[in-house]
C-alpha cells in the first residue's frame, strides 16, 4: 500500500508535559501542615511537594506564584523535579514571566542529574533552537539519554532524527527500532510513523498488514494521519478487501478533525452514496467545510452543485463564482467547466476567447474533454481562425487520454479532420503530439 513519504515538522515544538511525582500519596489538611513545616525547615523534597500542592490545588488554593516559589526553593537545593517544574514554568509564562533561555537553564540541572522529562524537553530545545542556539546533535544526545531511561516520547523523536538524518546519520532501521519501542508504548505518532515504514518498506520488509495494524492503533487514539491512511486503504482495497462504509467512517473522523482532503472524499462518498446514502444536502455541507479551507477540488464541485441542481437551487452565476476560485488555484476540472461556462453562456456573457483560455489551461494538464473541446473550438473557428491542423493534434490527444467509454468521439473527429489534412501533415503530426506530451504536465 503504497503512498507519500511521512511528512515531518521542519523544527519540532515544544511539549510539554506535566509529570508531578507526589510522594506523598493525599493532601489532607494534616498532610499539608507537615509538608509545610518540613518546607520552611528547608527540606527539599518537602518543598517540591508544597510547590505540586499549589500547582494542583491539591488542599491548598490553587497558585501558580506561590508554586514557583517553592519550586525554585527545591529546585536551588538540587531537586531535580522541582528544577524540571521550574522549567515548565518559565516556559509556559506560569506564575513568572515567560523567559525560554531560563527554561532552558532549570532543564539542563534537570536533565545533568538523569531527569528523563527534562531530557526529553532540552532535547526538543535543542531540535527547535528554543532557548538555545538550534543544535541536532545536541538535540539527538538529549533524546537518546531521555530514549534509553523508556521515555517514550524521546524514542519517537530520536527514530524522527535517524529517518530525517537530522544530527545523526540516516539510518531507517534505527528508526524503526525507536519507533517501535515508543508505539509499544501506545505513542501515536511513532504507531503511524511505523505504519508508514512498514507500508513503504523503508527500514523494514514491505508489509500491508503490519502497517494496517499500527495506523488503526494510532487512528484509534484519534491520529488524523493515520485516520486518513486507514480510510484509503479501504476505500481502493489496499491490504483489506475494499470496503466504502468502513473507509467512510474514518475519513468522518479526519475530517471532523478538519482535514479538508478528507471533508471533500465525504463529500464526494454523499454525492455518489458511497459507503453513506446518497444526500445532496450532506455532501455540499462537507464540499462548503473543505472549500472554506481552500480545497480546489471541494469548490469546482459546489460550482457543479448550482450548475446542476444538486443539494441547491440552479445559479449558474454561483456555479462560476466556485469553478473562478478553484480554476485560478489550478483544477483542471474547475478549468474546464469555467471553460464551458463561457463557451456556452452560463451564468456570463459568451466569450470564446476565454473560453479558450480556460480549455487551454485544463488540456495542458492532460484533461481529455478539455482537449477535445478546444479542438472543436479551432476547428469550427470560434473565436479564432479555422484550423484543421491543430484540432488533429488535440482530438489525437483526446483519444488517447480517454477511457474506453469516452474514446470513440475523439477518434471519430480526428479520423474526420485527418481527411482534410496533406500528407505532409499527417507526417508531421506525431512529431507535434509527442512535443506537447513532453511539454506539458499530464494528470
Amino acid at each position: 500500500m503504497n503512498g507519500p513519504s511521512p511528512r515531518f515538522p521542519k523544527t519540532i515544538p515544544i511539549v510539554i508535559v506535566f509529570l508531578f511525582a507526589l510522594v506523598r500519596s493525599a493532601f489532607s489538611s494534616g498532610d499539608i501542615n507537615t509538608i509545610y513545616q518540613e518546607a520552611m525547615a528547608g527540606e527539599p523534597e518537602a518543598q517540591f511537594d508544597l510547590g505540586t500542592a499549589f500547582d494542583q490545588g491539591k488542599g491548598t488554593p490553587q497558585g501558580s506564584g506561590e508554586a514557583v516559589k517553592w519550586y525554585r526553593r527545591a529546585a536551588e537545593q538540587g531537586h531535580a523535579g522541582a528544577q524540571y517544574n521550574l522549567g515548565i514554568a518559565y516556559h509556559q509564562g506560569k506564575g513568572v514571566r515567560y523567559d525560554s533561555g531560563e527554561a532552558v537553564k532549570w532543564y539542563r540541572k534537570a536533565a545533568e542529574q538523569g531527569y528523563a522529562d527534562a531530557q526529553y524537553n532540552l532535547g526538543r530545545s535543542c531540535y527547535a533552537g528554543w532557548g538555545v542556539p538550534k543544535n541536532y546533535a545536541r538535540a539527538v544526545k538529549w533524546f537518546r539519554k531521555a530514549a534509553e531511561q523508556g521515555h517514550a516520547g524521546a524514542q519517537y523523536n530520536l527514530g524522527d532524527s535517524y529517518n530525517n538524518g537530522h544530527g545523526i546519520p540516516q539510518n531507517r532501521t534505527e528508526a524503526v527500532k525507536w519507533y517501535r519501542m515508543a508505539a509499544v508504548q501506545g505513542h501515536a505518532d511513532a504507531q503511524y510513523n511505523l505504519g508508514i515504514a512498514h507500508d513503504q518498506g523503508k527500514g523494514v520488509p514491505q508489509d500491508n498488514v503490519e502497517a494496517l495494524m499500527w495506523y488503526r492503533k494510532a487512528a484509534e487514539q484519534n491520529h488524523m494521519g493515520a485516520q486518513i491512511r486507514l480510510g484509503a486503504a479501504y476505500r481502493q482495497g489496499q491490504g483489506v478487501p475494499q470496503d466504502y462504509a468502513e473507509s467512510m467512517k474514518w475519513y468522518r473522523k479526519s475530517a471532523e478533525q478538519g482535514d479538508a482532503e478528507s471533508q471533500f472524499i465525504l463529500g464526494y462518498a454523499y454525492t455518489k452514496g458511497e459507503g453513506v446514502p446518497q444526500d445532496y444536502a450532506e455532501a455540499l455541507e462537507w464540499y462548503r467545510k473543505a472549500a472554506e479551507d481552500g480545497h480546489p477540488g471541494a469548490k469546482n464541485n459546489l460550482g457543479v452543485a448550482y450548475a446542476n441542481w444538486r443539494g441547491v437551487p440552479k445559479d449558474h452565476v454561483k456555479a462560476l463564482k466556485w469553478y473562478g476560485e478553484a480554476a485560478e488555484q489550478g483544477d483542471f476540472g474547475a478549468q474546464f467547466n469555467l471553460g464551458v461556462a463561457y463557451e456556452k453562456g452560463l451564468g456570463v456573457s459568451r466569450d470564446y476567447a476565454a473560453a479558450r483560455e480556460w480549455y487551454r489551461k485544463a488540456a495542458e494538464q492532460g484533461l481529455a474533454q478539455a482537449q477535445f473541446n478546444l479542438g472543436d473550438l479551432y476547428y469550427n473557428g470560434l473565436g479564432i481562425w479555422k484550423d484543421n491542423f491543430l484540432p488533429y493534434i488535440l482530438y489525437s490527444l483526446s483519444a488517447s487520454n480517454s477511457t474506453s467509454e469516452e474514446h470513440d468521439r475523439p477518434a471519430k473527429a480526428r479520423d474526420r479532420v485527418a481527411r482534410e489534412l496533406t500528407p505532409e501533415q499527417l507526417l508531421d503530426a506525431p512529431r507535434m503530439i509527442q512535443e506537447w506530451e513532453a511539454k506539458h504536465t499530464m494528470m
